[in-house]
């Protein structure tokens, strides 16, 4: 700025201000000062000054879901537990029934999540740590399923069956997400074999090989159908682990034309014997059978099969079934043993001659039935009738293996 021009109404010669006088007239700070306060300034580097006061650090906030103390939480959801202003270290999730749920972070260590959903009516517990060392721990309880669903199967857990023998499972409830359900079912051979679902309704669903299995096999029935949905509501309680077992190999091959039936064994002939299958107006279905059910002796009703008042006998000898429809190989001692070999007389099952009461050990009814066990496979050829369905008893062998492959929901 310029230098003032002070006015001297006295007369006297204007005085001039030099500069520095000027600055120290109109209170001005030395420029040191000045600088001292400019920020960049040499002089910044070199005074002292007081530092800026910093933000307190934050601590870590860990979320749970579900929330905690939820009392009825969905459990068709997997577990998630999530971190803001910091990383997770560890999570920890136990159910009161001693499970535990594993899982995984994601690549920021900001979010875990279960592998997979929690358990239907179980309190669960969550501990979750944060790398700062800040512990959380939430409860929450899952509710229970409204309608629930079962499988039963066969064959019996830890017996032992026939080549032959399928895995099948029946259940309580109409299945309508069929690949839900078969995704949680697994079955498994020792020695390894390729092993497909076939589903013939919609609560029905077996497993075989391509073949018959081989002897000695041991097959492992994986069930985790527990909270699985079947269909809208309905959900599975089942989370087990079933082993059986496969016997020697026993093929009886039925030759209606001859009236005789081949007992093979592990390759081996072991006995012929005569029989006697449906007449013509009841013949006996041909195909591929396996024996479901075994009585030393057993009422047979032909009211039962849609026949009528035609037979009632209240104690057939050694009864072996073929079919859901009322096949059965058996003994018969009301026939004259001249029919056996040489007749088809009976209403559609393959008959053995056999004596009253069961007890008879020298008569082949007793011989075939002593040899067999549940499992075995029963062919039957020139009966003179189509080929029994697959589905009516445990005789899926007669469908191809491209067939049985079609029927997998998987």
């Amino acid at each position: 700025m310029g230098v003032p021009h002070i006015s001297n109404r006295s007369g006297r010669q204007p005085q001039r201000w030099s500069r520095r006088g000027m600055l120290a007239a109109l209170g001005a700070v030395p420029a040191a000062v000045v600088l001292t306060g400019c920020s960049g300034s040499a002089d910044a580097s070199e005074g002292s000054s007081t530092p800026s006061a910093q933000a307190p650090a934050k601590k870590a906030t860990i979320a749970v879901t579900p929330a905690d103390g939820t009392a009825k939480a969905d459990f068709s959801s997997p577990v998630r537990v999530t971190v803001t202003d910091g990383t997770l270290a560890s999570v920890k999730v136990t159910g009161n029934d001693g499970s535990t749920l594993a899982g995984s972070l994601n690549g920021t260590k900001t979010e875990w999540t279960s592998a997979r959903n929690p358990y239907s009516g179980t309190k669960y517990t969550v501990t979750a740590t944060a790398e700062d060392g800040t512990p959380q721990t939430a409860t929450f309880t899952t509710r229970s399923p409204g309608e629930t669903f079962v499988g039963y199967f066969t064959p019996e857990a830890n017996s032992t069956s026939g080549v032959g023998m399928p895995v099948s499972i029946n259940f309580t409830h109409a299945v309508s997400d069929r690949a839900a359900v078969q995704k949680a079912i697994t079955v498994t051979a020792e020695p390894a074999v390729e092993i497909v679902g076939h589903w013939f309704s919609d609560t029905r669903l077996d497993f075989r090989p391509e073949t018959y299995w081989a002897p000695g096999t041991r097959i492992t029935l994986g069930l985790r159908l527990k909270d699985v949905q079947a269909t809208e509501g309905v959900y599975g309680v089942q989370s087990k682990d079933v082993t059986f077992h496969i016997g020697r190999e026993q093929i009886s091959t039925v030759d209606l034309s001859t009236k005789e039936m081949v007992v093979r064994r592990d390759g081996r002939t072991i006995a012929t014997y005569p029989v006697s299958g449906g007449d013509p107006d009841h013949t006996t279905w041909s195909g591929i059978m396996v024996i479901s059910e075994r009585f030393k002796q057993t009422h047979m009703d032909s009211s039962t099969v849609g026949l009528g008042d035609e037979y009632d006998i209240p104690d057939v000898p050694h009864a072996q079934r073929l079919t859901t429809s009322g096949t059965f190989v058996h003994g018969n001692y009301w026939a004259s043993t001249a029919v056996f070999g040489h007749e088809n007389t009976s209403h559609g099952c393959v008959g053995l001659h056999d004596a009253k009461g069961a007890n008879d050990t020298s008569v082949d009814g007793y011989r075939f039935y002593d040899s067999s066990m549940l499992g075995d496979v029963v062919i039957v050829r020139n009966s003179g009738e189509r080929t029994v369905e697959a589905s009516n008893g445990l005789n899926g062998w007669n469908l191809s293996w491209a067939d049985w492959k079609a029927g997998s929901a998987l």
